[in-house]
């Protein structure tokens, strides 16, 4: 006799959350120490997990319920997002076996690569502390491209990873890993690139007026003409960040300064505790663990961790508050929901909120009351804080595009000349002139074509909605923020939620609206 939705579902469950367990406790372990056990240990707990997802009797079966006319919403929502999953790994176990194992050791060469200049080794933090306050041009440069170095390193490897990727695509009726991988996130490709072209063409006045006015900048930083400008005069390899000015350079205010105890201090004045969460997380600068910030997620049942590598300024201030808006999320999801359903409804959404507070440390409303920055130095810095972020948002919505585009063309067509076409794309979109020697795969540095495949995407449409986020809580709840009926609104209608909703319906019943570019474009986008 066949088993009850429900207990189906149960059991589903059990197995899902009994295995995940085995691969974020790997996950987390390889991330922080480097060492090749944990990486393999992690290839085989993520080829259990996928195992439980290729099952084709489960597949149909799932299928079978998915057709039943007396589903509630939440056995429905379960279902779609357990098929969603499987679709993806209805495939031999050797195929998928072999995808993990390659993209553990990837991850692991990542982890372990530490540039070198003239001898001497780089850290990230060393290479980002060049890159903001060097005036040495030729250092500059050296650094730049020694952080790309480990482009070569992993740039062959990646490619055969990208190749099996789309073979495996294939052998489930799709014509690539990308095509799959959009389907399978909700997402309509056509629509989401339609969106970011749109972007494209809305900010272009404001962002060449913005860009000129930085290069000339930079020329006059650097005694160079502005078209003597290149990568390596700018704060970060890929230009993904806005650079400050002496004014708008709040480094000096955190020095001596407890950035733990500004991030509790900040979600408690919205009733959200993160502080517990810093135990387990892995926060201050050390060898052997991954340079890049994370949070992860370890249980669904509140373990949420965060991996930085915190020093006393305003980058480590920002991305600390950005990734424990990701831990608070996944910390107040309701845990009496199904272990499937305990998480975010969607990547774009946790990014959505991540985005949110990481842009607290340029807010005004912020400054004040959690810096405790004087009244009249705020009236000074408020316009030249509101043109920073501006300009940064016109440099993300370029930088994404930039990888969107290029990951795109990368899965349609691996063997192309990717190395030209990465450049033509920084070019023609972010306007940043290449090096004289575009002949290396400087795009393959970026550790998320190998780590987070298919995921650059959200990141932009995260930016859209906590637009329409901050725009909702200003006009209808309050406009200083930081108050608990915003957090009551986060936790409750946002976190607490978790996968019930499909994400344009969850910003739908929270702001009356699907997912709404018009107010990026009202805060960002005006000349």
């Amino acid at each position: 006799m066949a088993k009850s939705v429900q207990a189906f579902l149960q059991e589903f469950n059990d197995q899902m959350q009994l295995l995940m367990s085995d691969v974020t406790e790997a996950y987390w372990m390889a991330q922080t120490t480097g060492d090749p056990e944990w990486a393999n240990k992690l290839s085989e707990a993520e080829t259990k997990l996928n195992l439980l997802f290729s099952r084709q009797d489960i597949y149909e079966e799932t299928n079978r319920y998915l057709e039943s006319e007396n589903l509630t919403e939440m056995e429905k929502r379960q279902l779609l997002l357990f098929l969603n999953g499987m679709k993806e790994r209805l495939l031999p176990e050797e195929v998928l076996a072999d995808l993990s194992k390659r993209s553990s050791d990837l991850n692991l060469l990542f982890n372990t690569f530490t540039p070198e200049v003239d001898g001497k080794k780089y850290s990230a933090n060393e290479i980002r502390d060049v890159l903001l306050n060097s005036t040495d041009q030729e250092l500059r440069k050296k650094v730049w491209f020694a952080s790309k170095e480990v482009g070569k390193v992993v740039e062959k490897d990646l490619l055969e990873l990208i190749r099996k990727r789309n073979d495996a695509a294939r052998l489930l009726g799709y014509d690539n890993h990308y095509q799959m991988s959009f389907a399978l996130q909700e997402l309509d490709q056509q629509e989401v690139f339609s969106i970011f072209k749109d972007l494209i063409n809305q900010t272009d006045n404001a962002y060449r007026s913005m860009k000129k006015e930085l290069d000339e900048r930079l020329a006059i930083k650097f005694g160079i003409q502005p078209s003597d400008i290149r990568p390596w005069h700018y704060v970060d390899p890929f230009f993904q960040e806005a650079p400050t000015s002496d004014t708008t350079n709040l480094d000096s205010f955190y020095k001596g300064k407890d950035i733990l105890q500004i991030t509790t201090d900040t979600f408690q004045a919205m009733g959200i505790e993160v502080s517990d969460l810093y135990k387990k997380s892995d926060l201050f600068p050390r060898e052997n663990k991954n340079p890049t910030a994370f949070c992860i997620d370890m249980d669904r049942e509140g373990d949420a961790r965060v991996l930085c590598s915190l020093e006393e300024d305003s980058y480590w201030m920002d991305t600390n508050l950005h990734e424990f808006g990701h831990a608070a999320y996944f910390k107040y999801v309701d845990s009496e929901l199904p272990f499937i359903l305990r998480t975010n409804s969607h990547i774009l959404t946790t990014e959505a909120i991540a985005m949110l507070f990481g842009k607290m440390g340029k807010d005004p409303r912020w400054l004040a009351q959690f810096l405790k920055m004087d009244e009249k130095m705020l009236q000074g810095l408020t316009p030249e804080l509101a043109k920073l972020q501006k300009l940064s948002m016109l440099i993300a919505v370029r930088w994404i595009t930039t990888f969107v585009f290029f990951e795109k063309e990368l899965y349609e067509n691996p063997d192309q000349d990717l190395n030209s076409l990465w450049w033509n794309i920084v070019s023609e979109v972010q306007l940043v002139t290449p090096p004289d020697r575009v002949d290396q795969p400087d795009w393959a540095a970026k550790i998320h074509f190998t780590l987070a495949p298919v995921y650059y995407q959200n990141y932009l449409l995260g930016e859209l909605m906590a637009a329409q986020l901050i725009r909702y809580i200003e006009n209808s709840i309050s406009p200083e923020i930081f108050t608990k009926e915003t957090g009551e609104m986060l936790v409750n209608q946002f976190f607490k939620p978790g996968a019930l909703y499909n994400w344009n319906e969850k910003i739908r019943r929270i702001t009356g609206e699907m997912l709404n570019p018009t107010h990026f474009c009202e805060l960002y986008c005006q000349t």
